[in-house]
Parts: C-alpha cells; sequence; structure tokens
C-alpha cells in the first residue's frame, strides 16, 4: 500500500466513524419484563456463571488431581486439587487476591503434578514449583513465554518450551543443575508446537513448525491516538505456507534427527512412538485434506511405510485421529470413509482395516487403554447435539456407555492407571463443571460448584431441539431452539438466527463456546427473542454426505439452511415473518452478508461481525472447502463465495462491526465492501474498534459490552419487540 493510498484508507475510516456517531434513529422503547436481567449483570467481572474449572492435571500415583479454578467467580485462576481417596477439595495457590485488585486475569495457565505432594505451574509464562501449601518458588526466572509443561513417565525430568525451543530439567526443586536446551527452534520463525514422551522416559518426539515461508502482512491502524502498524506472518491461498517436521532427541540433548515427509508443507495432525519406542506414526494429509496418509517409521533407520491412505476429492474436515493400539498390535484409526466417523483396527500396512464402531452417529475423539486393551471415545451416539463418554473393546460390537444418562457434552482425561476420568462436563441448563468418574464403581462425583447465588433465581431459557428439512434438497437439519422462559404458546415470536456457524448445534452451556454469546443470547430471550442454531452443512456430527455437501459452497448451501430453519419456525407457529434477524462473526459474518445479498425480505435485519467478505483472502486451510485458486471455474467459484460480488442484492438494514487490528479477516476488506456499498448508495451501519483483533467479544469486557448492546439496540431497533 503506498503512503496516499493509505492516508486515503485512513481517511475513509474517519468518515465513516463519524457519520455513524452522528447518525439519529429514533427507538422505539418497549417496556421490559420485571424479571429481566441486563447485559451489565451478565458479564459482571465477578461471573454469574461461575468460573469454569481448567486443565484437570492427575498426580503420579493416581490419587489426586490438580486444576485451574476461581470458587468467587473471578477471572483469575488458583491451583486446586481433589483427593479421590478422601473426597476432598483443597486449594493448593493463593494468587487471585492479590492478582484481582488488578483487574481482569486469566490467572494461573498451566499445572502439573511433579510428584504426591509437589506441582509446578505456569503464572504469566513463568515456571514456578511449589511443595504442599508452601511458598512457591520461580525457576527459570531468565526465560519468558514458558509454556507446555509435562512430566516425564518415571516423575524424573519436567519438559517445557519456552520462546519456542524445547527444554528439560529435573523435578527436584533442589537440584542446582540449571535446565537444559534439548532443542533450539533454529530462527525466529520457528517454534517447537508440541512433544511427547517415550514411555521409557529416554527420548522425546516433537512437532517443528517453521512459519518463515509465510508473507508478512502491515496492518495499519489507529489506537491510542496514533498510527499503529501490526505486521503478520498471513498467507493467502496459493501463496506459499508453513512447513511442519516431526523429530526426535534424547533425554541428554544428543542424536537429535527428523524424519523425512514426502512434503513438508503437508498438514501434520497428530504422531506417537510405539510404547516399545521403535516406531514412529505420523499422521497426515495434503493442504486440501484430499489424501489421507499415515506413515509408520523405524525410528532407528528412518525408513517408513505408506500405513494407510486414502483419497477422496470431495473430502471437507480434517477429523481423523490415529494412535497405537494396545501391545502395539497396529494403529487405531479414525476415520469418516464408510461415512460417518468411526474406529478401525488395522493390525499390519498389508492388512485391511476392520471397524470397531459403526452407526448413523460420530466419534469426536477417542484414547487407548493400553492396560485394559479397550478404547475409550467421546461420539453423539445417543443425540446428535450431546458429546457423551463410551468404551468399546477391541473385538467391537460391545460399546458400553460410561458418562451418566444425563444429556450434554464431555471433555474427558485419565488418570495414570486409568482407574478414573477426569471430565469437564456441561449442557444447556448446566454451566461447565469438573467431574470425576471412578471406572470401577462408575460412580460420578461432581468436584466443582461455580455458580453465583443469583444464577439460581433468574428466569433462564427453555433450550430444546428440532428436526426439519432442507427447502430445497430435503436434507435432515437438526436445530438448537431457545425460547423466552414466559413463552406463550400460539403467539408468534421474534426470532434471532444466530450467532451463525458452523458446530452451532451442541448440548453445552451456552451452545458454540468460541465466542462468549452465552449471556447475550439469554438477554436476547428474556427480552422476548426466539434464538435458533443450525447444524449448517459442513458441520460434524451427520456425517460425510452431510458435511460436504458445502464444498465450493460458502454462503451458498450453508445460507438456504439457515432459511429452512426460518421458514419451519414460521410454518409452526413460533416465529413471525416479519421480525426475523440474523448475526455472526468470521465465517458466521459471511453467511450474515450473503443471506442479506441473496435473500432481500427474509431477514429484516442482520449484524455481521469480523466479516469474512472475500475468500481469496482466507487462510489457505479454507481450501478445504472452497477449494483452490486457480482452475477453469476461477475467478467466478471465489466469487460466488465471497459477500463483496454480491452486494447490490441488499436491501434491509445491515450493521458491520470490525476490529481494525484483525489480521485473521482483514479490515481493509471491510473497507472494501463498505466502499461498494457507499458507491451503490446502499445503507448500512459501520461499529469500528479500534485496536481490537479477531475476536473482539473476547479482547476485554468493555468491548464486549459495548458491541453487545449496539447490537441489542440494534436489533430492538429493527424488529421492534413487543415484550
Amino acid at each position: 500500500m503506498s503512503p496516499i493510498q493509505l492516508w486515503k484508507f485512513i481517511a475513509t475510516i474517519y468518515v465513516l466513524i463519524f457519520l455513524t456517531a452522528c447518525q439519529t434513529v429514533p427507538i422505539e422503547r418497549k417496556p421490559q419484563p420485571a424479571s429481566a436481567f441486563d447485559l451489565d449483570t451478565l458479564y459482571a467481572e465477578q461471573s454469574l456463571i461461575g468460573t469454569t474449572p481448567q486443565q484437570p492435571s492427575w498426580s503420579t500415583d493416581g490419587q489426586q488431581v490438580a486444576f485451574l479454578w476461581n470458587d468467587a467467580g473471578y477471572t483469575f485462576r488458583d491451583v486446586w486439587s481433589y483427593s479421590v481417596t478422601t473426597g476432598e477439595k483443597h486449594r493448593l495457590t493463593h494468587l487471585a487476591e492479590h492478582k484481582n485488585k488488578q483487574g481482569w486475569h486469566p490467572g494461573i495457565s498451566e499445572v502439573v503434578w511433579l510428584d504426591a505432594a509437589k506441582i509446578a505451574y505456569v503464572l504469566d509464562g513463568k515456571l514456578y514449583f511449589q511443595q504442599a501449601d508452601n511458598e512457591p518458588q520461580q525457576m527459570e526466572s531468565d526465560k519468558s513465554r514458558l509454556r507446555n509443561l509435562t512430566v516425564s513417565p518415571n516423575g524424573q525430568y519436567l519438559a517445557f518450551t519456552a520462546e519456542g525451543s524445547l527444554w528439560l530439567r529435573s523435578t527436584d526443586m533442589n537440584a542446582t543443575n540449571e535446565s537444559q536446551l534439548l532443542i533450539d527452534r533454529g530462527q525466529p520463525k520457528a517454534y517447537i508446537e508440541s512433544y511427547a514422551w517415550s514411555k521409557d522416559s529416554q527420548q522425546l518426539v516433537f512437532k517443528l513448525t517453521n512459519n518463515s515461508p509465510l508473507p508478512e502482512r502491515d496492518i495499519f491502524y489507529y489506537a491510542d491516538a496514533a498510527l499503529q502498524k501490526y505486521q503478520v506472518q498471513r498467507a493467502f491461498p496459493g501463496e506459499k505456507t508453513a512447513e511442519f517436521k516431526i523429530g526426535i532427541v534424547n533425554i541428554n540433548g544428543q542424536d537429535s534427527r527428523y524424519f523425512d515427509r514426502p512434503n513438508t508443507t503437508d498438514y501434520i495432525w497428530d504422531y506417537a512412538l510405539s510404547t516399545d519406542g521403535q516406531s514412529l506414526m505420523i499422521n497426515s494429509s495434503d493442504l486440501l485434506v484430499k489424501d489421507h496418509s499415515v506413515f509408520v517409521y523405524d525410528v532407528h533407520t528412518a525408513e517408513h511405510t505408506l500405513y494407510y491412505h486414502e483419497h477422496d476429492p470431495k473430502h471437507l474436515r480434517p477429523d481423523w485421529q490415529v494412535a497405537w493400539a494396545p501391545n502395539d498390535d497396529g494403529l487405531i484409526i479414525m476415520t469418516d470413509r464408510d461415512g460417518y466417523l468411526h474406529l478401525y483396527h488395522q493390525r499390519s500396512a498389508d492388512s485391511k482395516a476392520e471397524a470397531l464402531t459403526h452407526g448413523n452417529w460420530e466419534i469426536a475423539s477417542f484414547e487407548v487403554d493400553h492396560n485394559n486393551e479397550k478404547i475409550y471415545f467421546i461420539g453423539n451416539k445417543s443425540h446428535l447435539a450431546e458429546r457423551q463418554i463410551y468404551s468399546v473393546s477391541m473385538t467391537g460390537n460391545d460399546i458400553k456407555r460410561i458418562s451418566a444418562a444425563e444429556p450434554g457434552s464431555h471433555q474427558m482425561s485419565f488418570s495414570t492407571d486409568k482407574q478414573y476420568i477426569t471430565t469437564l462436563f456441561s449442557s444447556d441448563n448446566k454451566p461447565l463443571e469438573l467431574y470425576v468418574i471412578n471406572l470401577n464403581s462408575m460412580q460420578t462425583t461432581q468436584i466443582t460448584d461455580s455458580p453465583q447465588p443469583l444464577f439460581h433465581q433468574l428466569p433462564w431459557a427453555n433450550i430444546s431441539y428440532i428436526e426439519f428439512n432442507s427447502h430445497l434438497d430435503d436434507t435432515k437439519l437438526l436445530g438448537r431452539l431457545s425460547l423466552p422462559a414466559n413463552y406463550t404458546p400460539n403467539q408468534r415470536y421474534p426470532l434471532i438466527v444466530g450467532s451463525v456457524y458452523s458446530d452451532s448445534v451442541q448440548n453445552q452451556y451456552g451452545g458454540r463456546t468460541s465466542h462468549p454469546t452465552w449471556g447475550f443470547d439469554q438477554y436476547l430471550t428474556a427480552q422476548g427473542y426466539i434464538v435458533l442454531n443450525v447444524n449448517v452443512r459442513g458441520s460434524w456430527g451427520q456425517g460425510r454426505k452431510h458435511n460436504q455437501g458445502l464444498r465450493y459452497s460458502y454462503g451458498v448451501i450453508d445460507i438456504e439452511d439457515l432459511h429452512s430453519g426460518v421458514k419451519h419456525l414460521v410454518q409452526t407457529g413460533y416465529v413471525d415473518p416479519e421480525r426475523v434477524g440474523i448475526w455472526g462473526s468470521s465465517y458466521g459474518g459471511l453467511m450474515t452478508m450473503m443471506s442479506l445479498f441473496k435473500k432481500p425480505g427474509v431477514y429484516a435485519a442482520g449484524i455481521a461481525g469480523a466479516p469474512a467478505t472475500n475468500v481469496a483472502h482466507a487462510y489457505p486451510g479454507q481450501m478445504w472447502v472452497m477449494g483452490e485458486p486457480s482452475g477453469d471455474d476461477q475467478p467466478e467459484r471465489y466469487q460466488q463465495q465471497s459477500a463483496l460480488y454480491h452486494t447490490s442484492g441488499l436491501e434491509d438494514p445491515l450493521m458491520i462491526i470490525h476490529g481494525t487490528k484483525d489480521p485473521v479477516v482483514l479490515y481493509s476488506d471491510t473497507i472494501a465492501v463498505v466502499e461498494k456499498l457507499i458507491a451503490e448508495q446502499k445503507m448500512f451501519e459501520l461499529v469500528t474498534l479500534p485496536g481490537t483483533s479477531h475476536g473482539w467479544d473476547n479482547e476485554g469486557n468493555d468491548v464486549r459490552l459495548f458491541s453487545f448492546k449496539k447490537m441489542v439496540e440494534f436489533f430492538n431497533r429493527h424488529l421492534q419487540s413487543p415484550f
């Protein structure tokens, strides 16, 4: 961008901000129900739903689990522990009282047990050791950005990454020797992304990501009364991407080596050493996720075998997972090769993969229990919107549900002896809490209780699930429906569709949790709106055919799925067709704009947050859906999926919310749309968030509340809720 172009760009921003600020629109004030709560209460510094527990970590003896939590509902998380022997919960660190005075601080970010009475944790990128209830001792004071703590299986070593490199130190607090650099990242734009211990604690296998090939882009924006420049490494489709390498190193830092792969830019989805340490598995695919390949290497010779391969030119989602089978008897492969994501056991490169599970449902993740020769997995066998815990033996066909009968979603982890499961569980009506499942007695114990007393006194939404068919091709679709607590049948309500996105229909507190919209949704229902989320094409859970329907169809088939949900609610008498709104952010912003541009009259108003308006500027990973930027159908294929080329269809009220520092969806792309709308004399509103990045509602409570309040005012003005 030349200096002249830069100043024209800045001047355009200021004119638009000024016009938006000066706009005066009469707002119809409606009486609010006596039971309504406000956004300030929902998003108060002391959280109404409490502080969610995080990072459960088991002690080496399997008798205690440490976790991060704040029992008072503030943002700072201290370390707590729970004993499966005594059933008692105990707070191990007491740092929140001091840090909370400094405002919104996330607290401790990681914790691991060094032994049965000693923990290590990370606070503000610094490492601390603590013995029982004693004062913490800072370690590695010369290092920054320290993270990824993992203790060796024998308990003698702590590995971690700092400033992109891999380090090792003794777990003994009194050890005088300094930490050891195992793998230097080599260059500033490379870093150790992950690593894993060998079972004998003598080696670590690691993944090195090198971002050097990525182009560098300058993002200019105004904030703090000055012009700012933010430089990011950011590739567009068709440009060079990162390189990925898998290596191995001994604990003495010697004999490190890398394993050659056919293409270093191919994705690595997971990797693992066999339990005997003789073989290495690498689960990978091409950039378009159309070729799925699993390689097995001889650790000593680095020779490799193509163990498993599948090619599908229409494949869309890289949900694959691979792990070693018990006793290193081949591999367990999770793939949707037969239509749905299921588990397969393949004993050798020459043998056939044998199905262990099957059915019209999907598995989200799994873990192998090598001690008892079984597999635990999370799946939606009970209901499409749920994530329950199950087990299956290596013979298959004997699936057993492990989690309790209560509907909802689990995130599981295991004690070292595989006698207990910790699960972070929530449902539509219950905020996320930590539970422990005893795998012998099958008893489930709730460890945390996070909500504040006021939580139990408020009129929360009634949430249910509805099935309906696509109005285009009768594809089965699922919707998550939030009704006002005082909902009256046979009365037509205003509807908000959103936050629209893929994977947005899940039975967990707040629905889609990538953005903190749980309170926003509840506020809307308390104001008399119905809120709808739809499991659009491209989403997980309904099989390969369902998700492949999104291929080459951003802003095409997905917005038809949304429209199908609107039609269903209108036809069944829930919704007033004249008072339907829609909103979403990022890809959801794309769907919002395309819905308004292509379907005038369906939505009375729409809000597009950080909207992806030009797929030619998406991350290369989006080529999974939209294809490469080449071919006889280009540029039409990309233009068909880009809101930038459909602005002429806008007839209904549109608000755009975007942060000027966004490296994911560039603010300049929003300006390109704005310029077209102005040239076409299409009316809209622009809310600019100076210095804010892509996750605009996750970057501080002031920005979140301001944005949500602007959105509520906009919807109320155009949908005229009478409640």
